[in-house]
């Protein structure tokens, strides 16, 4: 793909992404605005209706076909634009914190969202990086990169550039080339890129395997609540157009009134409100320095009981500092500090904050040393080493942790420069150093060295052998004050906080031990690998730390709570928390972590603290017991029009209400609860995780349904024996006791609460006041007879009064001892 050294230009950079399209593998596409529109039209129930309709209009009803038409039209732009207006919000937070590349454009280096490169582009790559297309190397430096989701490797593979005949096209054996979806570990390249979207290795991948990603619980739940309406609306419409055409009843008018009545009783709007009350929680999120990617995130977030976490920068402040470099007894050594401010100055992996310390602590004088080769940092072994040479003198410097560095060294570096053995009493002296150190909350490194051949030209891993042991490289990273209390507040809210850390036991307990919380359970790493999967999960209910954990180990931690049934949260930033980001039910990592474990989370933090955590599971409570409010709100009153429509198809020589006053009646409700979104929430009921329950919802059906049934054939009874009234009459006072009665119920089922003592959103009291006005007024107006209305005398309203108090009384009485009698939660 032509290019040039200084990268492409705009111009031509453009044109090329108009030719080859977004670099996205993804298979599933956006379509166009006007063709997600119409595809609302899909829905079997409305064609059904405009085909009825439109037969009307051929026999000369023209004005119910406008009518009906325009009531259809309105409810679907309304629902339609206020879920693309969610979804667009969502998006350009999710673009916020879109992972970016360095690119090459116009002869300078400039930051670009991943999907905007092109085949040609000339792209940077340091550790921590993912490659973002599949690309050749122009240049490389110590480059290894992980490409287990290609390959199913896990060690990472060595790059280096070179022309191979073969194999370019095949990352097992491409050492040449980098692929979209893999990770650099450590060193530098520079790419050129050669494929990308579906043409790339991933993209062929996902193209070939086609696999969405499992529906969380929520989407599962929601489903099976919109299933279980339809069943029940299918056996209803069926019901009624036979009993209509069974007692002779124009067969046209029955099938649109059955079309209407299934549209009315059809919850189309819980998408929306789902969308719009999940992406108006996503912008709440955004200003408490939460951004979301994934809006289902959004209700596991709620649902979680288990946050997963490491200890720096959650229960630390991440503010480290080089304490002290140190030699096995505990005394300061300028040795182990040259040896330590040498492989981190020469590493090139992503630096970690402990690197920085060391090499912001106090200068050392480089001049003379040159790095030859490197061995990079891994967390199975858990050290790194750089291979250097200085007055013609080749050592190995490894720096790692303690414990293996201990182990792995024969020899001991003396204050006056002597090498000699470590025998039994000086490793004890050396171990019980390390163990004080720790009991103090202070972090160490171990380093060591060793002195090589001068034909010795590049590190293995089978070099880091027989070392001379220099000494401790001592940190301080101070506990944060507020870790305790956010853990407290967390643990009040039903969420267990697990520790998974790299440091050992007694630094972490004396962490805990400042911040005030107990140490319920304590598991290592190397305990960890000779436990069995049964054996893990008794021992995971009362383990609140895991210590010297790797990021295998985090995994399978992860996959064993959530065998145990939690909902589980991971927040991590390192280059290799991927795997566990993406096993728990909510990833969580933070803006300044590596490009690998932005990817894969789900929430992306922009401050690094439990408390903002703590923030983002109440606001993610609070969006799913407003979806909770509608989903009740379809089980009550849907379920209960059900019962009164087989009622009124049986003892009514007529219709109760022409298909467009049915529409009508769906319209207004509809518009009521777009509110529902905007609501508060009592704190009490987002005070434990939240999960769905589907037999709690049928229940709530079976109980709420038959007392709105009750209401209705009392109005029945006294429309016909009290009023008198004949078809328009009765169709006139239905509509007004039904819309009465269906919006206003929404303040008793909102809250678990007597409904006075918990304040609604004025914009819900607004809307709903406003919805029920307007089905009292437009029997009254000129404009109601479009719809089939007459004036109804006012004595109807005097029955319409005291009939939604008691109803609404029932319903308050009713839903205060369901609750008590056991059906607490919802989800």
């Amino acid at each position: 793909m032509a290019t040039t050294a200084t990268g492409l230009k705009t111009s031509e950079a453009q044109s090329r992404l108009a030719t080859y399209g977004p670099n996205d593998a993804a298979i599933d596409k956006q379509a166009p605005l006007w063709l997600r529109f119409l595809a609302r039209f899909r829905n079997p129930l409305v064609i059904i209706l405009l085909f009825a309709s439109g037969l009307s209009a051929a026999a000369g009803d023209m004005m119910s076909f406008i009518i009906v038409l325009s009531i259809v039209m309105l409810s679907m732009i309304i629902d339609f634009v206020q879920e693309v207006r969610a979804q667009n919000a969502v998006e350009a937070l999710r673009r916020s914190v879109a992972v970016e590349a360095t690119v090459r454009r116009n002869g300078t280096c400039v930051s670009l969202p991943m999907d905007r490169l092109v085949p040609g582009d000339i792209v940077e790559l340091i550790a921590g990086d993912l490659v973002p297309a599949d690309s050749r190397l122009l240049a490389s430096r110590d480059l290894f990169v992980n490409q287990a989701l290609l390959t199913g490797e896990s060690y990472p593979a060595e790059k280096q550039t070179g022309n191979l005949p073969s194999g370019a096209e095949n990352p097992a054996g491409a050492s040449n080339s980098v692929f979209a979806g893999t990770s650099v570990i450590s060193g530098t390249a520079t790419i050129v890129v050669c494929q990308t979207g579906s043409k790339t290795a991933l993209g062929h991948l996902a193209t070939t395997l086609a696999e969405k990603p499992p529906d969380t619980a929520f989407v599962v739940g929601i489903r099976r609540f919109g299933m279980l309406i339809m069943r029940f609306t299918v056996l209803m419409v069926l019901f009624v157009l036979v009993v209509n055409i069974s007692f002779h009843r124009p067969v046209l008018e029955s099938l649109m009134f059955a079309a209407a009545l299934a549209v009315g009783l059809t919850p189309e709007l819980l998408p929306m409100i789902v969308t719009v009350t999940l992406a108006r929680s996503a912008i709440a999120l955004a200003k408490r320095k939460v951004i979301v990617k994934r809006l289902s995130a959004i209700h596991d977030l709620g649902a979680m009981n288990v946050l997963c976490t490491d200890k720096t920068g959650t229960l630390t402040e991440a503010t480290i500092k080089l304490v002290s470099a140190i030699d096995g007894y505990g005394v300061e050594s300028a040795a182990a500090y040259a040896d330590a401010f040498i492989n981190s100055r020469f590493e090139s992996g992503m630096k970690s904050p402990l690197d920085e310390a060391i090499l912001a602590a106090h200068p050392f004088d480089m001049t003379g040393w040159k790095k030859l080769d490197e061995v990079p940092f891994d967390f199975e072994r858990r050290r790194v080493s750089v291979l250097v040479e200085h007055d013609a003198k080749r050592r190995l410097v490894v720096k790692g942790a303690p414990e293996d560095l201990l182990r792995l060294a024969d020899r001991y570096t003396t204050q006056d420069g002597k090498e000699l053995p470590i025998n039994p009493e000086t490793r004890g002296i050396f171990e019980a150093t390390l163990d004080a150190l720790g009991a103090q909350g202070l972090r160490a490194l171990g380093i060591a060295s060793r002195e090589v051949g001068e034909n010795h030209q590049s590190a293995a891993l089978t070099d880091e052998c027989n070392l001379t042991f220099s000494g401790f490289a001592v940190f301080l990273d101070p506990p944060k004050s507020s870790a305790g209390t956010t853990i407290r507040e967390l643990a009040e809210a039903g969420i267990t906080v697990k520790v998974l850390t790299g440091d050992n036991e007694l630094v972490t307990r004396h962490v805990f031990g400042e911040i005030g919380v107990p140490v319920t359970g304590v598991l290592t790493g190397d305990s960890l690998a000779h436990l069995s999967d049964e054996a893990l999960l008794g021992q995971l209910p009362q383990v609140n730390l895991f210590c010297r954990i790797n990021p295998q180990q985090k995994h399978r931690i992860l996959l064993a709570l959530k065998r145990l049934g939690h909902v589980v949260g991971f927040m991590g930033d390192g280059i290799n928390d991927a795997p566990a980001l993406h096993a728990a039910d909510v990833g969580i990592s933070v803006d300044g972590a590596a490009d690998v474990a932005r990817a894969a989370a789900d929430l992306i933090l922009l401050e690094h603290d439990l408390s903002v955590v703590r923030d983002a599971v109440v606001q993610g409570r609070s969006a799913v017991e407003n979806v909770s409010k509608y989903v009740l709100m379809g089980a009550s009153s849907n379920f209960g029009n059900m019962f009164s429509m087989a009622g009124a198809a049986l003892i009514l020589p007529f219709l109760p209400m022409l298909p467009i006053q049915i529409l009508l009646n769906n319209l207004i409700y509809n518009v009521s609860e777009i509110a529902i979104p905007f609501d508060r929430v009592d704190p009490e009921a987002v005070s434990v995780p939240i999960k769905w329950n589907i037999k709690l919802i049928q229940r709530f059906m079976l109980v709420f349904g038959p007392i709105s049934s009750v209401f209705d054939f009392l109005t029945f009874y006294a429309l016909l024996h009290l009023f008198g009234a004949g078809q328009a009459l009765f169709q006139t006072g239905w509509f007004i006791e039904s819309m009465t009665t269906q919006v206003l119920v929404v303040f008793c089922i909102r809250t678990r609460r007597w409904s006075f003592s918990s304040r609604p959103s004025w914009f819900l009291v607004g809307i709903s006041l406003s919805a029920v006005a307007i089905a009292i007024g437009l029997p009254l107006l000129s404009v109601g007879k479009w719809f089939g209305f007459v004036k109804p005398p006012p004595m109807i309203f005097v029955y319409v009064i005291p009939v939604t108090v008691a109803y609404l009384a029932l319903v308050e009485v009713t839903k205060v001892l369901f609750y008590r009698l056991g059906a607490r939660s919802l989800w």
